[in-house]
């Protein structure tokens, strides 16, 4: 029985491919034309005209990126066809063709690597022919006698050969330096191109049905991985009397194997690849054996170098703060720095044809990333549903729901206009001009909006860690602009004055966002001896403690500041803490802060005196500033 049925699947097999390859088929290239770029992968969609005969056919979309998620591809056709059955397969016979820049420099690399190895040959045989004379230089048997004469032509002789041979050997040398040299620049100028490794094309098989001889045009509509985005800042402000000036930019990255060419390009902010399941609490089982959390000590940067397993850089990989969209990418060196949030855990490398690690952060982070050689292994043949087009349609968002976000430039005048489309779970920002996207792995940055941001302008300092002002901008009703977590690049008064990050996750109500120091307030924290008294009053010794803290401003303008000082605060019934002097200053109790709001004119200064004393046992020593 079991013989029988293998037998007749095998018979059924045998005359469905009969079926399959008696229909008419043809090869097919998209054109792509739209392209969604989310945060990691991209949605393409791109259309392929083709006549057909009434009846059954089969078309092959080829030349499609390795990277197609099967489960992705929808097909949509004109009028009077139906799509039958979707399959995806890759065709590793007709591999994806190299950029001509890529395989002129693989082709030079081979040149540079073959004259190495001939400098290296002619090296071996120069240090042969050198010993051998180093081991003939006796002159004559050793019951022979050479003759002066003998001695003085065997002498030159052998000198000069080996001054020959030396010379040869450091020409040689030098030539072996300079083409490792030139080998070591062509495969990092390789590397920022692409990955070496030749990558199958892409299929998708599509079965259709016409109801009469037709000109048929198909949409076709599927995601790819190796592309993605993360958004970055430029924060401009002119002075403290007019708005911020936000510009968000996009910085698209893709290495898909297929180029993007001048397409309608638009930049989502949701994650497909990210799980939509909400996570769930477990039970906190709290014993005697049990530690309290721990916390590592907050980094504000992160740098380092991200090599391969041979300790040659990596240019152009991800480096991402894990959890967040904050993310930069290595140069051609493999270096990168990256800034961090307050969150920060946590940082993500990863690049196309290596394994991803995802590591905790320290200071300095070099890391190894080995290859992934699974990649693309196996031929992946996946069956999807089929669609009739009238039937069903893909869905598009409304027009209805997209806003106009205007850009402004330095001075607040409008340079463009910008379509922003709201969704219940994202936002996309859509590019009005063509664009082209090369899947170089290279950092293409576009500037999606630019947004002047009324704000408010406040100093703060505690002169107590950093006798410097830093500028605060504090902005409102940032929720309706669509921020990401990202890297900011702050320019003040038209100069560059660092960088900071956005951490739209831990925003409250205001955005506040730190322009910098500013030197035009001089601000000085001193211990003022007079006032600084030890003395015993019965059982308990009292010391007392008077800081001054002067602050200037130097600018033009007035200026609302934010100074920031502490008092000690006990823990123990035997040591009294007394605050004698605040200058004014609010004082919270519980953590011992103490706060000065100020407005200062132009010239102006303020002295702020803290005074406190503290009594505790004469008997006990008590460290006190």
């Amino acid at each position: 029985m079991k013989k029988l049925l293998a037998l007749f699947f095998l018979v059924s097999l045998i005359v469905g491919n009969a079926y399959t390859q008696e229909l008419p088929e043809k090869n097919l290239k998209i054109q792509v034309e739209e392209v969604t770029v989310f945060i990691d992968g991209a949605q393409l969609t791109g259309k392929a005209t083709t006549e057909l005969s009434k009846g059954k056919s089969l078309l092959k979309f080829t030349n499609l990126s390795p990277y197609i998620d099967a489960k992705s591809i929808r097909v949509k056709a004109s009028n009077s066809v139906s799509v039958l059955a979707v399959n995806h397969q890759q065709n590793f016979v007709d591999r994806l063709q190299k950029p001509k820049e890529l395989t002129d420099l693989e082709a030079t690399l081979r040149t540079v690597a073959e004259g190495l190895k001939l400098e290296n040959i002619n090296l071996e045989i120069n240090s042969e022919e050198l010993k051998f004379m180093q081991d003939n230089r006796i002159i004559g048997g050793k019951n022979q006698e050479t003759s002066v004469a003998n001695f003085r032509e065997t002498s030159s002789f052998y000198g000069t050969k080996i001054s020959a041979l030396k010379l040869k050997e450091l020409e040689i040398n030098k030539k072996i330096e300079e083409l490792n040299k030139k080998q070591n620049e062509l495969q990092n100028q390789l590397n920022t191109l692409t990955s070496q490794k030749q990558y199958p094309s892409g299929e998708v098989m599509v079965n259709v049905e016409a109801s009469n001889d037709v000109t048929a045009t198909f949409e076709v509509t599927f995601m790819v991985g190796n592309a993605g985005w993360f958004p970055s800042y430029d924060i401009r402000a002119l002075s403290i009397d007019q708005p911020v000036v936000l510009v968000y930019k996009a910085n698209i990255k893709q290495d898909s194997k297929t180029d993007w060419k001048n397409v309608k390009l638009k930049l989502s902010t949701s994650e497909p690849n990210v799980s939509g399941v909400p996570p769930t609490l477990k039970t906190y089982f709290l014993n005697y054996n049990t530690l309290p959390p721990t916390y590592s000590q907050q980094l504000g940067r992160v740098t380092g170098r991200v090599m391969d397993s041979e300790r040659n850089p990596l240019p152009g990989v991800s480096v991402t703060v894990t959890g967040t969209t904050i993310s930069t990418v290595t140069a051609a060196d493999g270096s990168y720095s990256i800034t961090l949030p307050a969150s920060a855990s946590y940082l993500t490398f990863s690049f196309v044809g290596y394994q991803s690690q995802t590591l905790p952060v320290n200071p300095i982070m070099n890391v190894v990333l080995s290859e992934n050689n699974m990649m693309l292994d196996e031929e992946v043949v996946v069956t999807a549903y089929g669609i009739t087009a009238e039937k069903r349609k893909l869905a598009a968002p409304s027009s209805k729901s997209a806003d106009e976000a205007t850009y402004m430039d330095e001075a607040g005048g409008v340079v463009g206009q910008q379509g922003i489309a709201q969704k219940p779970t994202a936002v996309d920002f859509e590019i009005r001009e063509p664009y082209t996207v090369d899947s170089d792995n290279k950092n293409h940055t576009v500037e999606m909006v630019t947004y002047s941001l009324p704000a408010m302008y406040e100093y703060y300092s505690v002169p107590k860690i950093d006798r410097s002002a830093f500028l605060l901008a504090r902005i409102t009703d940032w929720e309706k602009y669509s921020l990401l977590d990202g890297e900011a690049n702050i320019f003040f008064e038209n100069t560059f004055v660092g960088a900071t990050v956005l951490d739209i996750s831990r925003a409250t109500d205001t955005l506040q966002v730190s322009l910098g120091r500013d030197k035009g307030i001089s601000i000085n924290r001193e211990k003022i001896k007079d006032y600084t008294t030890r003395q015993l009053v019965g059982t308990k010794k009292e010391e007392t403690r008077t800081w001054r803290t002067t602050v200037k401003n130097n600018k033009l303008q007035k200026i609302s500041i934010t100074v920031m000082d502490q008092v000690p605060v006990s823990t123990s019934e035997e040591i009294e803490v007394n605050i004698l002097e605040t200058s004014g200053g609010k004082v919270n109790t519980e953590n011992g802060e103490v706060t000065w709001e100020l407005t200062l004119e132009p010239g102006a200064e303020k002295k702020l005196d803290l005074k406190y004393s503290v009594k505790y046992p004469k008997n006990k020593v008590l460290v006190i500033e």
